[in-house]
């Protein structure tokens, strides 16, 4: 590749030629989007491409091997169709509103549709600087693209819905961060990266005509039976419903795995429910309920147990971006929109409560079921017991009293008090009726082995800083299954070793 300063298009032939463009967001344009071509990058490489995502927009994994995608995907050529842009939003970063942010480092090539309908829009991370750069470079490290790689795919895997990753691309061109380090381009892909900030944008610049066009190519695009709705105050009611629903259900799911998103400002809010933007994120190892992955976070905000209060709050701002959409009279949206937000505190509740449930084996529901979990989680603090090691070896008890006790009970020090708590376990699990076969079939269908520990993704990335791709792809295959037994991978569900306790990051993970 040349250094010149802008791509080149392909030669029509390459697989993502193949590709059905539509660039809704390009035919948006301002003041959502700015038409943005990536930066050229020195002599790019492909560092792990994946054969899942391929085949979810369409594509064949060899094909794009054979043809080559480095060039591609790091932005030096642009596929045939393609409409590069970037998106214009702002934020409350911290409980603050930070006014214009928007793509600093992202530049999405365009949307495209699959036969089927289904539209996915694929974006390049790290792929240069754009209108909303500020004083960034536009560029993203190698170290922090492996991270979100490895985990959107992680969380898709464990059925919690996320952004997905299709490739990462790497190049020696240095980057400078806390040390001077090389750059690679992630490829994302979603069905919509429209976030709260990309609503709360347009309020805050009082630009409420603007609203309507971006609620609705969302509303048209992922919500067709919304869409079918004639009168446009009832439509908006409705898309907002859904959102707040779509939220709560995925941070119940963070919940349930023991993820901490680390950065939950409303600018990383997906309107789809979607996990967006990985940056300090954590999946727990020692159960604290407030504990908090992102050391920058002193005050201790987005911590763990802090999660599902912060979802309302973020809801809060983008529903109260939106209330002029809502109703004529702004007196009349301030009253529907506050009622609508009622609804969250119950939508999360019944959505925690039924992953827990199914967590513990019951298919039942009951009203002292919270306090089961509740006591459950009290003996875990005490003891810093494994928050995945706990669950799944729960999965291994059996219905009578003694039959595998250790496989749950080895992760406590207090051996005593687990044993009790299973007691009362147990004379829950009489009211069931499913087998047990049945009922530890389910357990270990949601109760993960295997997740993305820090020091995993730590110990791929500094081999893959040396030209070592190899732990990548295998940790990366590990995380495919996570709930099966891969006896062969045993050692990836073990306790992390003693460096790795407590392990945190900061924003420019």
């Amino acid at each position: 590749m040349s250094d010149a300063s802008t791509p080149t298009r392909t030669a029509g032939d390459h697989p993502l030629d193949t590709l059905d463009w539509r660039n809704a967001g390009a035919a948006l344009g301002a003041p959502y989007y700015t038409p943005q071509a990536p930066s050229p990058i020195a002599a790019p490489y492909p560092v792990l491409l994946n054969d899942e995502v391929a085949r979810l927009i369409g594509l064949d994994g060899a094909d794009l091997r054979r043809a080559g995608y480095a060039e591609v995907l790091s932005g030096n050529q642009l596929p045939h169709g393609a409409a590069p842009i970037s998106h214009r939003y702002g934020g409350h970063q911290f409980g603050v509103w930070a006014g214009q942010l928007g793509d600093g480092r992202a530049i999405t090539l365009g949307d495209i549709q699959r036969p089927d309908g289904q539209a996915f829009d694929i974006q390049l991370k790290g792929a240069g600087q754009t209108p909303y750069s500020r004083f960034a470079d536009g560029r993203a490290v190698l170290r922090s693209t492996i991270r979100e790689y490895l985990a959107s795919e992680a969380l898709a895997h464990l059925g919690i819905p996320t952004t997905r990753a299709l490739a990462i691309v790497g190049s020696d061109a240095p980057i400078r961060r806390e040390t001077i380090e090389t750059a690679a381009i992630l490829t994302r892909v979603a069905p919509s990266l429209v976030r709260f900030g990309s609503f709360e944008m347009l309020f805050y610049d009082q630009d409420f005509e603007a609203l309507a066009p971006l609620a609705d190519a969302v509303i048209s695009a992922h919500h067709p039976e919304i869409a079918a709705i004639e009168v446009p105050t009832e439509r908006y009611r409705a898309w907002a419903a859904r959102v707040i629903t779509l939220t709560a259900e995925l941070i119940a799911d963070w919940q349930a795995v023991g993820f901490c998103h680390g950065v939950l400002n409303t600018d990383n809010m997906s309107v789809l429910g979607l996990t967006l933007d990985y940056g300090p994120f954590g999946f727990m190892d020692s159960f604290q309920p407030d504990w908090v992955c992102n050391h920058t976070d002193t005050g201790g905000r987005y911590a763990y147990n802090q999660q599902p209060q912060v979802g309302l709050w973020n809801l809060g701002r983008f529903v109260q971006a939106i209330l002029p959409l809502l109703a004529e009279e702004p007196d009349d949206a301030v009253r529907i929109g506050q009622d609508m937000l009622q609804s969250y505190r119950g939508e999360y509740d019944a959505a925690y409560m039924r992953r827990m449930r199914a967590k513990l084996g019951l298919a039942r529901a009951k009203d002292d079921d919270r306090q089961l979990v509740e006591s459950l989680f009290k003996v875990m603090a005490a003891d810093g017991a494994d928050f995945t090691r706990t669950f799944r070896g729960l999965c291994h008890v059996g219905d009578v009293a003694g039959d595998n006790d250790n496989a749950f009970i080895d992760e406590f020090v207090d051996v005593e008090t687990a044993r009790q708590w299973l007691v009362d376990w147990r004379a829950r699990l009489a009211d069931e009726t499913d087998d047990e076969t049945t009922r530890q079939a389910g357990m270990r269908g949601v109760n993960p082995k295997y997740i993305l520990r820090n020091y995993l993704a730590q110990q791929a990335i500094e081999q893959a800083q040396s030209g070592d791709y190899s732990e990548l792809e295998r940790l990366h295959a590990v995380l495919k299954a996570p709930f099966d037994e891969q006896p062969e991978h045993a050692a990836y569900a073990e306790l992390p070793p003693d460096w790795a306790r407590g392990l945190v990051l900061s924003c420019s993970a």
